[in-house]
């Protein structure tokens, strides 16, 4: 894929921002603020690259928001994907990405991955309603059917 890390055996290996190559291998949190600095066509990328490359959620999770604030429309897709990623993988959020991911429209990945990955007692009420109707008619029916 065009966005994977190629192993190429050098200590010097670079990304590839121009074409947004190796991006998905992000470990980095200053290369994906250095490429925010420079408005890097494929900054979203390498966000999602460091939401399942990086094991610190606490340095991942700002650089999500940040990306959520963005003017287009594309990184804020990402973002949102990347915070899934987060979710499956930390299985945690903080109270500025959920407040940000308030603003996009309920059904994304975001919101799924966190209904099924984050303990519920740490979710807000907005994502409650969006999923209560769900989970109900999945205990009302589909369980006690068999």
């Amino acid at each position: 894929m065009p966005y994977e890390r190629e192993d190429t055996g050098s200590p010097d290996w670079a990304y590839n921002w121009a074409d947004g190559k190796g991006l998905l291998g992000m470990d980095q949190p200053e290369e994906v603020d250095a490429a925010f600095e420079r408005e890097e066509p494929h900054v979203g990328v390498a966000v999602i690259g460091l939401a399942l490359n990086h094991s610190d959620p606490g340095i991942i999770l700002p650089r999500i928001a940040r990306a959520l604030r963005s003017d287009s429309e594309e990184l804020r897709r990402q973002a949102t994907v990347a915070l899934a990623h987060v979710a499956r993988l930390h299985h945690t959020v903080d109270a500025e990405c959920l407040a940000l991911l308030r603003t996009r429209l309920r059904g994304n990945e975001a919101d799924d991955d966190l209904w099924a990955f984050v303990p519920h007692r740490r979710l807000p009420l907005w994502l409650w309603r969006h999923h209560l109707p769900q989970h109900a008619k999945w205990l009302l029916w589909h369980r006690w059917r068999t």
